[in-house]
C-alpha cells in the first residue's frame, strides 16, 4: 500500500511539475513576442519620425555651417539666387568620391544660372574618422571645388533635411523668401560610373525650373554610403 502510494504521489507531483514547465514557457513566450515585437515596433516608429525629414513642397530650414575657409555660410548669403543645388556628400564614401567631379560640374553650369551648388559633410568623425574638418580641407583643395564645403559640426541639419546617404541631393527654390525643396534624391542615374549616366534627374529639374515648367521627375532614390553618426 505505501509503495502504491508513494507511485501516486510521485505521479501527481511530476505531472504538477510537467504542467509548469508547459505553461512556463508560454508566459515567457508572450513576454519575448511583446519585447521583440512591440518594443521594435515603437522604436522604428520613433526613428521613422526623427528622420523622416522634408518632402516635395516643403520649406528647408536655413543653416550657418563653417566652410572649409573658415567662413560661416548661409542660404540667405545668396540674396541673387534663384535657389540652391544641397548635396550632402563627404570625404572618402566610394560614391561621394566618384560623383565629385559631377558635383564641380553642377556648379559650373547652374550657379551663373542662379542655383549654385552648396556641399554638407553630415557625418560624425567619431565614427568615421576620414571626415574631420581638416581632412574635408584637403578634399575640397584636392578635388577643386569651386562650392562651399561645409561642415555640419553638430549633425543636425542633415537630419532636419532627412538626409540618410552620401551623396544625397536636394534642390531647393526661392518663393516670397522662402527655400521650397523642389527635387530629393540622386544626381544622376549612374552613381557608380559618370561615363554610363543616361538620365540626369538634378540637371533635368534645375532646367526644369529655369523653363517655368513643372519637374517632371521630382524624387529618387538616393544611392551611397549610409549618413555615419
Amino acid at each position: 500500500m505505501k509503495k502504491i502510494f508513494t507511485s501516486i504521489s510521485f505521479a501527481a507531483i511530476a505531472l504538477i511539475a510537467l504542467n509548469s514547465c508547459k505553461n512556463e514557457p508560454t508566459d515567457k513566450s508572450s513576454d519575448f513576442a511583446l519585447n521583440e515585437v512591440v518594443q521594435p515596433e515603437f522604436t522604428e516608429i520613433v526613428s521613422e519620425t526623427e528622420t523622416k525629414g522634408y518632402t516635395i513642397g516643403d520649406e528647408a530650414t536655413d543653416f550657418k555651417l563653417k566652410d572649409v575657409n573658415g567662413k560661416m555660410v548661409s542660404l540667405s548669403d545668396y540674396k541673387d539666387a534663384k535657389g540652391f543645388i544641397v548635396i550632402f556628400t563627404c570625404n572618402t564614401c566610394p560614391y561621394a568620391v566618384a560623383s565629385e567631379e559631377r558635383m564641380v560640374v553642377l556648379d559650373q553650369e547652374f550657379k551663373s544660372k542662379g542655383y549654385p551648388v552648396i556641399a554638407i559633410n553630415p557625418n560624425n568623425p567619431e565614427v568615421q574618422p576620414d571626415d574631420t574638418y581638416e581632412l574635408m580641407q584637403k578634399k575640397a583643395k584636392e578635388a577643386g571645388f569651386t562650392f562651399p564645403y561645409l561642415y555640419d559640426e553638430s549633425q543636425t541639419i542633415y537630419a532636419k533635411y532627412g538626409a540618410t546617404k552620401t551623396p544625397h541631393v536636394y534642390l531647393l527654390q526661392k518663393e516670397d523668401g522662402k527655400n521650397i525643396v523642389k527635387y530629393i534624391g540622386a544626381i544622376d542615374d549612374n552613381v557608380r560610373n559618370a561615363t554610363e549616366v543616361k538620365d540626369r534627374f538634378l540637371a533635368n529639374a534645375v532646367n526644369e525650373l529655369l523653363a517655368d515648367k513643372e519637374i517632371s521627375v521630382k524624387e529618387t532614390k538616393a544611392i551611397g554610403c549610409s549618413v555615419k553618426q
